[in-house]
C-alpha cells in the first residue's frame, strides 16, 4: 500500500481537543459516572499521543468532572444528585458576590464581551444548540469572574464548576428550562452593564437556584 501513515497529534493543540472533547462527551452523558477513561483508548479516539490523552485527563481532574483510583486508572467522577444541590447552595453565594464585583469593577471592554456572548446565548437557545448553550453559560461565568477581580471567589468557583457541569445540562434538557435560563443570564449582564450591584447578585443567585435537581 502506499500513502503515509496518519501520526496523531500532539502538543498543546491535541491537549486541548482531546480535552474539549472529552467534557463535551461527559456533560451530554455519552460518557457515563464512573465509567473507566483508559489513556490509550482516549488518544485512539481523538487522534491524539497518550501524553495528550494524559494531560487532557488532568485537566478534567482539576475541574472535578474525572477522579483518579488507586491502582485502577482514571473514570468519570460520580456526584450525587444531593451533593450536586449543595454544590449549587455554595454557588449561590459565590456568583452572586461575584456579579456584584462585576458590576462595581467591570471596564467597557468587559460589558462589551458579556454582552457579545449573551448574544451567542440567545441565538443557541433560539437554535436549541444546547450543547453549545452550555459552553456559551461556561464563558459568561469565566468572563464574570475575571470581570469582577475577586482571585478567592474565583478560585472557588473553578474548583466547584466542574463537578456540577454534567447536572447543569441534564437539567437544561427539562422542557423550559433554557428559557428560563436565559433570562436570569440576561438580567445579570443587564445588570453588570447598568452598574447595579444589588441586581446583579439577586440576578446571578437566581439562576442558580432555578438549577435545584430535585
Amino acid at each position: 500500500m502506499t500513502g503515509e501513515a496518519v501520526h496523531p497529534l500532539s502538543g498543546v493543540r491535541a491537549k486541548c481537543l482531546a480535552e474539549q472533547r472529552l467534557r463535551d462527551e461527559i456533560t451530554r452523558g455519552a460518557v457515563a459516572p464512573g465509567q473507566r477513561l483508559v489513556e490509550p483508548e482516549l488518544g485512539e479516539r481523538y487522534g491524539v499521543t497518550r501524553n495528550s490523552a494524559r494531560l487532557a485527563l488532568d485537566v478534567l481532574i482539576a475541574e472535578g468532572l474525572v477522579e483518579r483510583i488507586p491502582n485502577r486508572g482514571a473514570r468519570v467522577r460520580i456526584v450525587s444528585a444531593s451533593e450536586a444541590v449543595a454544590i449549587l447552595e455554595c454557588r449561590q453565594v459565590l456568583d452572586g458576590l461575584l456579579s456584584r464585583k462585576a458590576a462595581e469593577n467591570a471596564t467597557p471592554g468587559e460589558i462589551d464581551l458579556l454582552r457579545v456572548n449573551l448574544e451567542r446565548m440567545q441565538r443557541a437557545v433560539a437554535d436549541q444548540e444546547l450543547l453549545e448553550y452550555a459552553a456559551l453559560i461556561r464563558e459568561h461565568y469565566r468572563l464574570v469572574r475575571e470581570s469582577a477581580r475577586q482571585p478567592m471567589a474565583s478560585a472557588l468557583v473553578e474548583r466547584l464548576q466542574g463537578q456540577i457541569i454534567r447536572h447543569q445540562f441534564q437539567l437544561l434538557l427539562r422542557p423550559g428550562r433554557p428559557q428560563q435560563s436565559l433570562a436570569a443570564l440576561t438580567r445579570v449582564v443587564d445588570a453588570v452593564a447598568e452598574r447595579r450591584p444589588d441586581t446583579a447578585e439577586s440576578a446571578a443567585r437566581a439562576h442558580l437556584q432555578g438549577s435545584s435537581t430535585h
